[in-house]
C-alpha cells in the first residue's frame, strides 16, 4: 500500500514539474515587453484610445473605424 502511495507522489511531483515549465515557457511568450510599443491615438469621433496601427487616418485626423470617420 505505501509503495503505491509513493509512486503516485513521484508520478504527480513529476507531472507538476513538466506542466511548470510549460506554463513557464508560456509565460515567456506572451511577455508585453516582446511586443513592439505603439503610440494611443483618440478617434476624434467618440473619444476612446486606440493604438495608431488600428485606427483610420482622414485628413490628419485619426478615427476607431470607418463608421466614425463617416460620422465625423
Amino acid at each position: 500500500m505505501i509503495k503505491y502511495l509513493v509512486l503516485i507522489a513521484v508520478i504527480a511531483v513529476v507531472f507538476w514539474m513538466v506542466t511548470g515549465k510549460a506554463r513557464a515557457a508560456a509565460r515567456r511568450e506572451r511577455r508585453p515587453e516582446d511586443r513592439p510599443v505603439e503610440d494611443m491615438v483618440r478617434c476624434a469621433h467618440c473619444g476612446v484610445f486606440l493604438p495608431r496601427g488600428e485606427s483610420v487616418e482622414a485628413g490628419g485626423v485619426r478615427f476607431c473605424s470607418r463608421e466614425h470617420e463617416r460620422l465625423h
